[in-house]
């Protein structure tokens, strides 16, 4: 190793001592004793991580060895709210930049949402490396596996279930790895006869705002990716992945060709439909419990002429009348918007408001309003039981200024807010809307997939009457664009061939029931969370769900926007035969549970925290 190697990795290694130093408690078990501890009987340990201060912790040299044998750099994590002891204005400032989510992206102990009541909370890792290749993640993987440390990947942190942070825990940071490369003629490893395609090569730790920028704005192609533009790529292909134009082009994994992978032994392996089959085919949806995804190559496709949005906000003078209203909504959604045209969303409410924000690719701004128009003179034809508080507002650009942050600061700069930090990334940007997600303490979380059954002539009224019941306890929304009933039967198709839910392909949308809190945090005296009301609006979630489900009793969810209590989660999640095979799947590539989190495959073994295995 040379000398500027070892005086970097020296630089790196930040090391406090005093967890160093502390003394284990009686009884704690070291590494090997961990490892090899069992019991017959059900409730016996088989596995126990380490945490600082117990036998088997690394040491202050075994950390310095690791940093210096890295690219990227190791180091202890600070505190995000260590400000916060100095002044009440100088705390005032760090909740400011919670509200950004390219702040908390870049700010190591952060995470997107701050906890979940009566779940979790967001905690810093002990220590953490900030790879920069493959190889950094492959060593800093190996020293996990090889020390028995809880591990945790951060990359976009947008993990509503709180997987992407652990106390007493090493951080494996993704950021670094954000190469985006374009490619002509990609032909994926180990194939043969196949026709070369456009593609992009994204690195595990990159976030779709930038994905956008490289491959739409500049390079006039399109890519399936997130719909929020501050996710990180690899968490979100992980788990399936949708965003506002799947109706057309499917889901985000749905387009993946190739995927380079570490493992838990911390071997390099590439997946595809040619070689390491099974790992390719739980890499696109079943959640990161098999590997930290370092590259996806990602087929492009032919730029659509337009992409816009329709806006529409009806209030109904009466129950009766918001009943009425819903279920002519969801026939003209059946009969006009189920197609490759249209995504997003739809709010129902208490207030007898129905909120249209959807999303439009291949039509005019003509095009668009015709399409509506009918819905608009219904409403319009009956005054005495609706008001529209905000007309139809259409919005259409040329496809390659979605995303194109110029573009939209001169003429659309409302949609958008930008990350002005004096050292922020430039020309980084997020929905307007997808502010009241930021640094939010969740109350609760529930989806559920709705078949497009629901939506047959017989069936509507009584989705429409369910719908407006579960309104009255918790408002909610319906995403369209998660759910490919109504995509084109190529891209419907994908509803088999990835470890999701198997309704997925049926669904008409995801329903959404959630709430919470915004820019609270655990711990931080004076800001801390109104539990109470928490679990109130907990409770007023699960029952607005539950009248849902009544009707669609098959509804599952969605695996990384559902429940962290769902006491079904495995098959809600991936339907029966998806589940056991990635349990299969499991055993054989990560028997210690190296990558394991709160409704990961195979967490059902182990305590919500991670640290315990039990037989």
């Amino acid at each position: 190793m040379s000398k500027e190697n070892v005086d970097r990795g020296k630089r790196n290694l930040m090391l406090g001592t005093a967890t160093l130093g502390a003394t284990a408690a009686t009884g704690l078990l070291s590494t090997k004793t961990a490892q090899a501890a069992s019991s017959s009987g059900s409730g016996g340990v088989l596995i126990r991580r380490v945490r600082p201060g117990e036998p088997g912790w690394p040491s202050q040299s075994q950390w310095q060895a690791l940093a210096q044998s890295m690219q990227g750099r190791v180091f202890e994590v600070p505190d995000p709210f260590a400000g916060c002891e100095q002044s009440a204005a100088a705390c005032q400032e760090i909740l400011k930049d919670f509200e950004n989510p390219y702040f908390i992206q870049d700010t190591p102990g952060a995470t997107q949402s701050s906890g979940w009541v009566d779940a979790w909370t967001s905690r810093i890792s002990q220590y953490a490396a900030e790879v920069e290749t493959t190889d950094d993640v492959a060593k800093a993987v190996r020293f996990a596996h090889d020390h028995n440390l809880r591990l945790v990947v951060k990359g976009g942190a947008h993990s509503y279930l709180g997987q992407s942070n652990a106390p007493d825990s090493f951080l494996i940071w993704t950021k670094r790895l954000n190469k985006i490369e374009m490619h002509e003629k990609f032909v994926p490893q180990g194939s043969q006869g196949v026709e070369p395609m456009q593609a992009v090569s994204v690195g595990g730790g990159a976030i779709w705002v930038d994905v956008y920028d490289k491959a739409v704005v500049k390079g006039r192609r399109y890519v399936q990716g997130g719909g929020c533009t501050s996710v990180g790529v690899g968490g979100h292909l992980q788990t399936g992945g949708f965003g506002s134009f799947s109706k057309r082009f499917g889901m985000s994994s749905g387009g993946m060709v190739e995927v380079e992978m570490v493992l838990a032994d911390g071997s390099v392996v590439v997946a595809n439909e040619h070689q390491n089959s099974d790992l390719f085919w739980a890499s696109r949806g079943a959640g990161a419990a098999f590997g930290i995804i370092t590259r996806a190559t990602l087929k492009l496709h032919p730029l659509p002429d337009t992409f816009g949005f329709a806006g529409l906000r009806v209030k109904a003078k009466s129950d009766g009348a918001y009943t009425a209203l819903v279920e002519h909504f969801l026939r003209f959604y059946r009969d006009s918007l189920m197609n490759p045209h249209w995504g997003e969303h739809a709010g129902f409410n208490g207030e007898n408001e129905l909120e249209i924000a959807m999303s439009i690719q291949g039509l005019s701004e003509k095009e668009a309003a015709d399409v509506w128009q009918p819905f608009v003179d219904w409403v319009s034809a009956r005054s005495e039981d609706y008001e529209i508080v905000s007309p139809l507002r259409l919005v259409v650009v040329a496809a390659y200024h979605w995303w194109d942050y110029e573009y939209r600061k001169k003429h659309l700069p409302k949609s958008i807010i930008a990350d002005d930090r004096p050292d922020g990334k430039p020309g980084a940007f997020w929905w307007s809307g997808s502010a009241r997600e930021v640094s939010i303490y969740i109350a609760g979380y529930e989806s559920g997939w709705l078949h497009e059954r629901l939506l047959e002539d017989s069936q509507l009224p009584i989705l429409a009457a369910t719908l407006v019941a579960a309104s009255r306890v918790r408002g909610f929304e319906i995403h369209f664009n998660k759910g490919l009933a109504g995509a084109p039967p190529e891209v419907a198709m994908q509803g088999q061939q990835i470890p999701m839910n198997p309704v997925v392909q049926h669904a008409f949308g995801l329903v959404i029931v959630a709430g919470g809190e915004l820019n609270v945090h655990e711990g931080l005296r004076g800001h801390e969370p109104n539990k109470p009301e928490a679990r109130a609006e907990a409770a007023r979630i699960t029952q607005a769900m539950d009248l849902i489900r009544a009707i669609a009793p098959d509804a599952g969810g969605y695996c990384s926007e559902m429940s962290y209590f769902a006491p079904n989660w495995q098959y809600d999640a991936w339907g029966r035969a998806n589940y056991e095979r990635l349990r299969a799947l499991k055993q054989k590539y990560d028997p210690n549970g190296v990558f394991m989190a709160h409704h990961y495959v195979g967490s059902e073994d182990w305590t919500d925290n991670g640290f315990v295995k039990r037989g």
